[in-house]
């Protein structure tokens, strides 16, 4: 047979077919590597505010979270059902009874400033920092934890007094981020040089803070989690006003824009280059707040604080200020953890008559100018437009507040600091269980000059025995019992008015991948999964490297398999 015979048509049907083979080859090899994250490139998120300070240790500010969540680690994380992943602890064992807690941490996680992150770093974060000025984990395991052992480098033990069924909620990097002790150790944590130039482990390093205007950090090179972080860097752009920021965002300005207002969610989500989602906010359980001076009269007095309870329409902010993004609040626990949610506690709908006639019987009676008294309203600017209506609203029964707008680090520090206040207001995190975010803002061991702690200077002791046994209950029924008393209590005594349940979002350019795939807390720990679709991969990225590899090996190997086959069929036809 001579050489055209490979024109013959089933000749040409295997050619076909090779041919097809290998453009299959090499169509996995392109989406493999489209599928691959890709290295580089910069996200800038828009912060509503400077965050103050940078040692997350000391605070539950979110803002201070929001960027040190990326500088940071804990000891685990949350999934989006509130399971306990790994972050710096690799694995960990419970003890049967439920007081014995056991870490493994990674071997390879540093300090940004090379310096091996051990035990004995998380054993001083936790007794001279978190338990003494954090008021999330000194109120959750301040008075149950008996000792922390470090049997060596890598291993850490908790051990508890009484059982503790939270633990693995609280330890994330927003409860419990692990401080160098080798910076902190013999200083003063509130003015230690490191709490605006910080040292983690995270991600990303801090590079430079110019107040007023951004931070940048930049990608931890040597971060414990192998081929992570993709980006190159993150700046946070300070953007007080929420118009700005969408305006930022709309002109390519900003990456990321975390809570938008309802109004901006409803034009940004039909740009075809954006992604808006809820999703990633679990592990909150956010209830927006009035904080109440229980200590200063008038509001000393029950009646007084049951009567605005009734003169405040919740209904009204969540529809028509919020545009329905938000649930109306009925007690410190949001709906949200729904084991721990009592819903038949005692609803306070407006009914403006019956605050009038329980504020003349509290002794409050109308002036000559139709006002019982004033108070005295400290916030921050975010919170302006729920205050003025709150303000409309109060006046109607005789109750006028003289509002104070401050700058937030001033507002927490009038509030929970100087206790120079009749009123206050706070987003209240509750966390992934009410031991976490709760129990600091009304046990009584919690009032102090803390942040976020028990603003109210509330006392009540079956409130402190009741979180208390919650604490130490293992069963989910009984805790959830212990629970429902607590709130049935709180509504009655009214030290906070709990307003609404936010429905959080965030906005973000379409183009950014691997972001909010798995975590409670996604607006924290996206960053050191983000990758830009169309970002370059520097050639001294390692994991880039050997992704371009694998499409040119696949090639190139799918390439000589069909150049071999027609070779061997010419010479098979050759030699008929």
């Amino acid at each position: 047979m001579h050489l055209k015979s490979i024109n013959s048509p089933a000749m040409r049907r295997v050619f076909i077919n090779l041919t097809a083979i290998f453009l299959v080859i090499a169509s996995l090899s392109l989406s493999l590597l489209a599928d691959e994250p890709k290295y580089g490139g910069t996200v800038v998120v828009a912060v509503s505010s400077d965050p103050g300070g940078l040692n997350p240790a000391i605070t539950t500010q979110g803002g201070v979270q929001t960027i040190c969540g990326t500088i940071f680690s804990g000891l685990v994380a949350q999934d989006f059902d509130l399971n306990p992943v790994p972050d710096l602890a690799e694995n960990w064992e419970i003890s049967p009874d439920g007081r014995i807690y056991t870490f493994h941490l990674a071997q390879k996680a540093e300090f940004h400033d090379g310096v091996p992150l051990t035990s004995e770093d998380v054993r001083f974060t936790f007794e001279e920092l978190l338990l003494k000025y954090h008021s999330r984990t000194r109120a959750s395991i301040g008075d149950k934890l008996l000792k922390i052992l470090t049997p060596d480098a890598h291993t850490v033990v908790f051990e508890f007094t009484h059982p503790y069924a939270a633990f693995l909620q609280l330890i994330d990097v927003t409860n419990a981020p692990i401080m160098p002790k080798h910076l902190f150790e013999h200083l003063d944590p509130l003015t230690n040089p490191h709490n605006i130039e910080p040292i983690g482990s995270g991600p990303f390093k801090f590079q430079e803070w110019v107040k007023g205007d951004h931070l940048t950090l930049v990608k931890n090179d040597k971060y414990f989690k192998t081929g992570k972080p993709y980006l190159d860097r993150l700046v946070y752009k300070v953007t007080p006003s929420a118009e700005t920021a969408a305006i930022a965002f709309e002109n390519g300005e900003i990456d990321y824009f975390g809570n938008p207002t309802p109004l901006d969610i409803g034009r940004l989500s039909k740009l075809p280059d954006v992604t808006i989602t809820e999703k990633g906010w679990e592990g909150y359980a956010t209830v927006d707040t009035v904080v109440l001076n229980t200590t200063r009269g008038p509001l000393s007095d029950v009646r007084v604080r049951q009567a605005m309870e009734y003169a405040i329409d919740k209904n009204y902010i969540v529809d028509k200020v919020l545009f329905g993004r938000a649930t109306v609040a009925t007690g410190p626990i949001s709906s949200a953890l729904k084991w721990a949610y009592n819903p038949n506690v005692t609803k306070y709908e407006q009914n403006l008559a019956l605050a009038g006639q329980m504020l003349d019987e509290a002794g409050y009676e109308r002036g000559p100018d139709g006002v019982r008294f004033h108070l005295k309203y400290v916030y921050a600017q975010s919170y302006a437009k729920i205050i003025e209506v709150l303000r409309d609203q109060l006046r109607e029964t005789g109750i006028e507040l003289d509002l104070q707008m401050m700058e937030f680090s001033s507002a927490v520090d009038a509030v929970y600091i100087k206790k120079d206040f009749d009123l206050g207001f706070a987003s209240f995190e509750n966390g992934p269980d009410p031991d976490i975010g709760v129990k600091r803002t009304v046990v009584s061991s919690n009032i102090g000059a803390i942040p976020f702690s028990n603003g109210a200077s509330y006392r009540n002791p079956r409130i402190d025995e009741l979180f208390e046994l919650a604490a130490s209950e293992t069963d989910k029924q009984k805790r959830a019992a212990y629970y429902f008393e607590a709130q049935e209590i709180l509504v009655k005594d009214v030290p906070y008015l709990w307003l609404y349940e936010p429905h959080s979002g965030v906005a973000y350019k379409r183009d950014l991948q691997g972001m909010y795939k798995w975590s409670a807390k996604s607006n924290i720990y996206f960053a050191q999964d983000a990758w830009w679709k169309d970002g370059k991969s520097p050639s001294t990225n390692s994991s880039s490297f050997f992704g371009q590899s694998r499409l040119y090996i696949l090639l190139i190997v799918g390439g000589i398999i069909l150049i071999a086959a027609i070779v061997i069929l010419v010479k098979s036809n050759l030699r008929k």
